[in-house]
């Protein structure tokens, strides 16, 4: 049996968790695009403009930030689901299809907690709750 409190409090949880899969999410955005923590493939070194991880590295950026702020929560986190699952399984799956062999841990659990927060929604800390309020 569950209380009012109890099931508040998750609430509350599911945006922390927004906001700290957001705030990861972003730095592997910031590293494709401005050679930013280390770099991508380098330190300094960014993915060459117009690439396939440049792509990623806007949609990276641009989507996690509005995650972190719970702004077109769902369909911003179908798009990031997506483009993590296609991440796995054009560049880790054909390694091998171990997770752990292939290095391919991080683009399934981000793929997977997108997935979740498509269905969970942004929480009640986000923009969108917000707006939704006003309306």
């Amino acid at each position: 049996m569950t209380t009012g409190r109890t099931v508040s409090a998750s609430r509350y949880v599911l945006s922390l968790l927004r906001f700290v899969v957001a705030f990861l999410f972003i730095e592997h955005g910031l590293q494709k695009m401005f050679g930013l923590l280390g770099g991508f493939g380098g330190p300094g070194h960014t993915a060459h403009f117009f690439s396939l991880f440049w792509c990623a590295g806007i949609i990276e950026c641009v989507g996690g930030f509005l995650l972190f702020f719970g702004l077109f929560t769902r369909p911003v986190a179908f798009i990031l689901c997506g483009e993590m699952a296609v991440a796995y399984f054009h560049a880790h799956f054909p390694r091998s299809p171990w997770p752990i062999i292939s290095h391919g841990e991080l683009p399934a659990l981000y793929c997977f907690i997108f997935l979740y927060l498509l269905f969970a929604g942004p929480g009640p800390v986000s923009l969108d709750r917000l707006f939704r309020k006003k309306v």
